[in-house]
């Protein structure tokens, strides 16, 4: 049985959940995530439903080589995926897709 096709913002929200979930699971980079972001611990939850968020989560994560790296070999994930997802959550990448 074939699987539904899953519209593009909703493969990007699945993807920066999953590095949302990577970030949480190693305390340096969780807290440099959290304090550049802003927010507290308490908040992470509520916060990952709001797609802005989602896009601070996945550009934390593509600044440094050695996090997408990471992230990529975590998640088995091609980096240009990561990178597309995070162009699907922006609202200014949407008028090019």
């Amino acid at each position: 049985m074939k699987k539904p096709k899953r519209h593009p913002s909703e493969v990007a929200e699945i993807v920066a959940i999953q590095a949302l979930s990577f970030v949480a699971g190693q305390p340096d980079r969780l807290g440099l995530f959290l304090s550049e972001s802003g927010i507290g611990p308490e908040t992470l939850r509520s916060a990952a439903k709001d797609p802005q968020f989602l896009v601070s989560v996945l550009d934390f994560v593509l600044r440094d080589d050695e996090t997408v790296k990471a992230f990529s070999a975590s998640s088995q994930l091609d980096p240009t995926t990561i990178a597309a997802a995070r162009q699907a959550l922006d609202p200014r990448g949407q008028e090019f897709t």
